[in-house]
């Protein structure tokens, strides 16, 4: 962000709070961009064939993923990933429980992820290039974003009776 959303005077870089954040320095303005990252939702996606795992468009060939987007105003973080599954991959799904939630700092998003069981005839959205289904013995966590959620569940369910 380079101008005030307020009065499109510039900003400057300033120490606020211990931390360096973007000011408008217009008199009275008083503007202070804080950069919250922006909540995002997760599912692991269960289905009776294995975990649905998704490649958006641009991603390279061998990367899946899990369902995410963005949470919308006036929505939980369940109604948002039910949504977002019906959205990308054309499921009603039910939320199983949550997994936890996890700052994704690479791109300033805190992601809330679930652990969801759903059926039937998967149909893309636009958002979504590719997807395949991992039996959950072969499933393997990756190093960030999503992954440490694979990561959580993956153990929670090896530690289970």
């Amino acid at each position: 962000m380079k101008y005030c959303p307020r009065c499109a005077a510039p900003l400057a870089s300033r120490t606020d709070e211990g931390r360096e954040r973007q000011v408008c320095e217009r008199e009275g303005c008083g503007f202070i961009h804080y950069g919250n990252p922006l909540p995002v939702v997760a599912a692991i996606v269960e289905t009776p064939e294995g975990v649905v795992l998704v490649r958006n468009p641009g991603w390279p060939d061998k990367w899946f993923g899990l369902v995410t987007g963005f949470l919308e105003r006036g929505e939980t973080p369940e109604q948002g990933i039910l949504r977002e599954i019906k959205e990308e991959i054309g499921l009603s799904a039910e939320v199983v429980s949550l997994i936890g939630a996890y700052a994704f700092t690479q791109r300033n998003e805190l992601i809330v992820a679930y652990h969801v069981r759903a059926s039937g005839e998967i149909v893309l959205g636009p958002e979504i290039e590719a997807f395949k289904r991992v039996p959950v013995e072969k499933l393997r966590a990756w190093p960030f974003g999503t992954g440490e959620a694979v990561r959580d569940w993956l153990a929670r369910r090896a530690a289970a009776p």
